[in-house]
């Protein structure tokens, strides 16, 4: 199966073009839309729809699709989906050009990024009409979507940081389990015992993970970010520099090569999977992919530290262009499609943990999946230790997690120290939220 060609390929100038204004203004020509919905004489509508996924999501989200049809006679899609590389290229282009799918997939890298170029409809009318029923989510998941007061987009699913490990290598030798609540001095300990007695590196070092970095700042009265600013300063980066330097030179991680490979590699190669540590830093929803490229059975629990500075994370959100003409139907397809239970059992866990708790209940009940159900287990577990989500990643944000990478390295392989490295990422996490 291939995706549709739905959408005409730009040429390359205006590729180009499309990247700088999409990136950059994002301008739209909104003046022809109204507020009522618009359709063809035969009262039929078609409704464009855009995400990034692989083939396996592609059937999943067509059935979906297809199942609002058979529901709604009047109301078809064009369906079109490409893999993860080139995804935002390609929105930015066909938003600036104001023609933008009616209802496309996006994530907390570049939500806060459209939402406030007026790129998103504010979904907060529909919400609180109950046309778009929320009533089911948790409610830091479905906040999590808000940007600047406007429901910007709608949580397809859930996920929070998960630190998954090695069960069958660390009970072979005896070792204990690490645990959720254990201090992040006490699992460098850990991983410091654990890593000689099963011949595996105890940790994947993760400092230039934003993940952990931004709950490490949260258990310590910080954030990531502050009202569009960085929330944290130069001196909190190199403590978390200096903590895992005391870690590497302890030799409870990896070495620099190794460290590197994790941060390169995609979810299918972890260290976790490649018994190359005994832990990786991960999303949990991500269990049932790590599982499948193991034989070893593994384990997940929180990140170190108080689990309250965890939140249920929006895996990624659809979201309905500002200027389509069909508002309340593209409105009414977001309901569905969260909310209806034949849709969630179609959809499973493609997106995320459902976003809706009973269908979540529902799958899980249904799933056949041992690692599917000990992630949804553990989500479940974590919603009475959640603190509040933060807002919305600023614009920017992908920047900042690419310089921490950066920074990291050059701590990581001793080309700079901790505190070099910290002020490299600083300066270059300023000026990324400030263009």
């Amino acid at each position: 199966m291939t995706a549709p060609k739905s959408f005409a390929r730009p040429t390359r100038r205006r590729l180009l073009s499309g990247l700088v204004a999409g990136m950059i203004a994002l301008p739209l020509a909104l003046g022809a839309c109204g507020d009522g919905e618009e359709s063809g004489g035969d009262g039929k509508v078609e409704l464009s729809f855009f995400w990034w996924g692989g083939e396996a999501r592609a059937e999943l989200t067509e059935k979906a699709l297809d199942l609002y049809t058979a529901k709604n006679p009047n109301v078809t899609f064009k369906k079109t989906w490409q893999a993860n590389q080139g995804y935002f290229d390609k929105l930015a282009t066909l938003t600036a050009g104001d023609d933008a799918p009616d209802i496309f997939q996006i994530d907390d890298n570049f939500l806060s990024e459209y939402a406030t170029r007026n790129v998103t409809l504010d979904l907060t009318t529909y919400q609180n009409s109950g046309k778009l029923d929320l009533t089911k989510f948790p409610e830091g998941l479905w906040k999590y979507g808000v940007v600047d007061g406007k429901l910007a987009g709608v949580a397809m699913g859930e996920n929070t940081q998960g630190l998954v490990f090695n069960k069958t290598k660390l009970e072979a030798a005896k070792q204990p389990l690490p645990t959720t609540g254990m201090s992040w001095d006490d699992f460098i300990t850990w991983a410091k015992t654990a890593g000689p007695a099963t011949k595996v590196a105890g940790t994947m070092d993760p400092s230039a993970d934003y993940k952990a970095f931004w709950v490490w700042l949260r258990q310590n009265n910080k954030d990531l970010y502050v009202n569009g600013q960085l929330g944290f300063t130069k001196e909190d980066v190199q403590a978390w520099f200096e903590l895992w330097k005391g870690a590497r030179d302890s030799k409870a991680t990896p070495t620099a090569d190794i460290i590197h490979e994790g941060n390169a590699t995609d979810i299918t190669k972890q260290l976790v999977v490649t018994n190359k540590a005994l832990t990786s830093w991960v999303w949990a929803n991500q269990m049932p992919e790590l599982q499948k490229n193991t034989k070893d059975e593994l384990g997940v629990v929180a990140y170190p530290g108080n689990p309250s500075a965890q939140w249920p994370r929006a895996s990624m959100y659809l979201s309905v262009f500002r200027g389509t003409e069909h508002k309340d139907i593209a409105a009414d397809v977001l309901n569905f499609l969260s909310n209806d239970p034949e849709a969630g059992a179609i959809l499973g866990t493609d997106r995320g943990l459902p976003s809706n708790l009973d269908i979540r209940k529902s799958v899980a009940a249904s799933t056949d999946n041992p690692a599917m159900k000990l992630s949804i287990a553990f989500e479940d577990e974590m919603q009475a230790k959640f603190g509040p989500a933060p807002a919305v990643p600023p614009k920017g944000h992908s920047t900042v997690r690419s310089e921490l990478i950066k920074a990291a390295e050059e701590a990581q392989y001793d080309r700079a120290t901790p505190a070099e490295a910290a002020e490299q990422f600083f300066a270059a996490s300023q000026a990324a939220i400030s263009r």
